[in-house]
């Protein structure tokens, strides 16, 4: 209390706080008076105790006396061994407690990171990764409109059919390896996979981040599918097994995407080229790429396509579209 004093008194002084400056000043001199006066009751005290073992040393021998002044002594050091061994003790509970708790925090802290990360990628399986870092911003996406978005859509011919020779869980296997694949093929060209609706397969290229080589990536991204099918039905047949036939459609045009959904958050893309791309795929064949005139327009320099002529589209009328044969060979 003595240094505290002083301290605060020196401190206030220099900040020119002279009540308090004053204050502790005044609090210490009174701490100074209180240990003076303890100071010489202590030393009264000594004095008549000195002046007690000075009276009855005339009354003992000088054997006795050598023989108390050996016990006293002996009994500080039990006391001094004994105060250190409960010393050490206590310091070494409070140091494993302390190191316990560091280890389970540290635990803790390695458990929330691990959840964390977990939580981080699972969200961005979901969600495009900038819409899922507004999403957890913001706690909302804005929904946005883009002027020019390539759609594609897959679906197989005759799934009930073949389907129905199958048992649950190897249909359920079969998809899961179609649907990898295909995973894969559009993370390799850049595009965006939007969702599966059954045995559909729906991903868009420009979205959530706009390019110009959208419609050259989804046309890549289409041969590919089909091409990775070709090779699946080939081991297929081999094996005496029925092969499936994939349609593909791709359409370019204005669409609106956001994030639906209160629970489980779906990024998801509407407007008419949705339909129209949807259409693409209805109206293709097996194991072509079909494209619609706003699509062929952007790629024709690119790729090798075959017009079909004006085909009627449900519920949109009559439309131009295309087989892409393969990508076009520039020559140098």
């Amino acid at each position: 209390m003595k240094q505290a004093y002083t301290g605060l008194a020196r401190i206030y002084a220099q900040r020119n706080d002279f009540v308090n400056a004053f204050k502790y000043q005044a609090l210490l001199t009174n701490i100074k008076d209180t240990l003076y006066n303890i100071e010489y009751q202590q030393k009264m005290s000594g004095e008549l105790f000195n002046f007690e073992i000075g009276k009855k040393q005339d009354q003992i021998t000088i054997l006795n006396k050598d023989k108390e002044l050996q016990e006293i002594d002996l009994q500080k050091q039990k006391l001094a061994k004994n105060a250190f061994l409960v010393g050490l003790i206590l310091i070494l509970i409070i140091a494993f407690i302390l190191f316990r708790n560091y280890r389970v925090k540290v635990k803790v802290n390695k458990l929330l990171d691990k959840q964390k990360d977990e939580i981080e990628h699972l969200l961005l399986n979901i969600l495009p990764e900038e819409v899922a870092h507004e999403l957890k911003k913001d706690g909302h996406a804005t929904p946005r409109s883009y002027d020019s978005v390539s759609v594609l859509f897959t679906d197989f011919k005759g799934f009930t059919t073949i389907a129905e020779g199958m048992t649950p869980i190897d249909l359920v296997a079969e998809l899961n390896d179609f649907f990898v694949a295909f995973d894969d093929i559009i993370e390799k060209n850049n595009l965006e996979k939007i969702k599966t609706i059954g045995d559909a397969y729906m991903c868009a290229g420009g979205i959530p981040t706009a390019n110009t080589t959208h419609p050259y990536d989804i046309i890549k991204a289409g041969l590919q599918i089909q091409e990775y099918m070709e090779l699946h039905n080939r081991k297929r047949k081999n094996s005496g097994l029925p092969v499936w036939g994939l349609r593909v459609g791709v359409h370019t045009g204005p669409i609106t995407a956001g994030v639906v959904g209160k629970k489980k958050y779906a990024y998801d893309i509407w407007g008419s080229a949705v339909n129209i791309a949807s259409r693409m795929e209805s109206a293709g064949e097996v194991g072509k790429v079909n494209i619609s005139e706003a699509t062929y327009v952007l790629v024709k320099d690119r790729f090798q396509c075959s017009h079909r002529g004006k085909i009627s589209a449900k519920n949109i009328g009559e439309i131009d579209m295309y087989f892409v044969e393969s990508e076009a060979l520039v020559l140098g």
